[in-house]
């Protein structure tokens, strides 16, 4: 799984998180998607890795801004992640 953190522009409360969170589960199949207003970042579980150019186009269509993305491998944490 891919971990891809996008720092974004124009967030302010958290209907702003809402939409980025209802807009990222509408274009992307993901498996979890989580905004912070406050960090100004989306950040997003997938199998796959997002197609950043479309994500980037989407964001600017709802009034945000895509600043940087970040992509890295993902490894589920918690209790079942200790019995590998």
């Amino acid at each position: 799984m891919i971990k891809t953190t996008l720092k974004i522009d124009g967030m302010m409360c958290g209907m702003c998180e809402s939409h980025m969170n209802d807009l990222i589960r509408k274009n992307f199949k993901v498996k979890k998607v989580t905004s912070s207003a406050q960090k100004g970042e989306t950040v997003v579980i997938s199998e796959d890795e997002l197609d950043l150019s479309l994500a980037g186009k989407e964001i600017k269509e709802i009034g945000y801004e895509l600043k940087d993305a970040k992509s890295e491998p993902y490894e589920k944490k918690g209790l079942f992640g200790l019995f590998k």
